[in-house]
């Protein structure tokens, strides 16, 4: 079985402001989609955003394919959230059982979206709702996970839930003009360690990096708190060419009724 424990942030890691604040939009953007409803999150890893979904949501679920990231998340939650070891190309639900279903930065482990997808089909109730947020390929300084299968831009994330009877809407948040001088300065170094495959692989090397690109670094939580911020709103996209302009794609695909 894959060990995903060395490319995936888990609590108690060291991350970046940037990181901690994408961590926090996404479910704060979730859990605006999530009130009231019956919600399961797929690739929850050590689950920093279940409570927050769960303080919201009718009944909450969680999986993940890896039983090492999800004992921490057992670790923390106990028996407030009920999480299984799951592979996301066959779910453990029932037919029409949910209302919400979240896949945050894990679309590109997938071997295969589009069973994911079908899956989603399967277990949403009509007009049901996918939540989908994952690392815009389209950016010229793209760095791919080296145990990723396919990362979708956001016209091919729109065909992909499209194919399979979605509405979808696409979102772009984190603007690639906002990020820190140090980021300006090092994108083109990036750019060119990443076809020479000298970028760093494992989650000690990047933190390294990190620090040079970020500065300081925080401490990953194991659940995040509400923010008394107000969220600022992802930019809507077109469905039918690239987006050159965000850091991150969110997609709400809606089952068709």
């Amino acid at each position: 079985m894959t060990d995903y424990s060395e490319v995936t942030e888990l609590a108690g890691s060291a991350i970046s402001a940037e990181q901690l604040l994408r961590l926090s939009h996404r479910y704060g953007w979730a859990a605006q989609q999530c009130a009231g409803k019956d919600v399961v999150e797929i690739a929850c890893g050590s689950g920093p955003g279940l409570g927050l979904l769960g303080s919201v949501s009718r009944s909450l679920e969680g999986g993940d394919y890896s039983l090492q990231i999800l004992s921490l998340a057992r670790a923390h939650y106990g028996d407030r959230v009920r999480l299984t070891q799951l592979d996301a190309q066959s779910l453990p639900y029932q037919d029409a059982s949910k209302d919400v279903i979240i896949l945050f930065e894990a679309i590109y482990y997938i071997p295969d979206a589009r069973r994911f997808v079908d899956e989603c089909r399967r277990v949403l109730r009509p007009g049901g709702q996918v939540l989908v947020a994952t690392a815009n390929r389209d950016l010229w300084d793209f760095n791919p996970s080296p145990l990723s299968h396919r990362y979708y831009g956001a016209a091919e994330l729109a065909a992909l839930f499209r194919s399979a009877d979605f509405n979808v809407e696409l979102y772009g948040y984190m603007p690639v003009g906002r990020v820190s001088w140090r980021q300006r300065t090092l994108r083109p170094l990036k750019l060119l360690a990443v076809p020479l495959g000298i970028m760093p692989k494992t989650l000690k090397g990047k933190r390294l990096l990190k620090r040079l690109v970020f500065g300081r670094l925080l401490v990953m939580p194991a659940e995040l708190r509400p923010s008394r911020e107000r969220l600022e709103p992802p930019v809507p996209l077109s469905a039918d060419r690239a987006d050159r302009l965000h850091k991150v794609l969110y997609c709400c695909a809606t089952l068709r009724s």
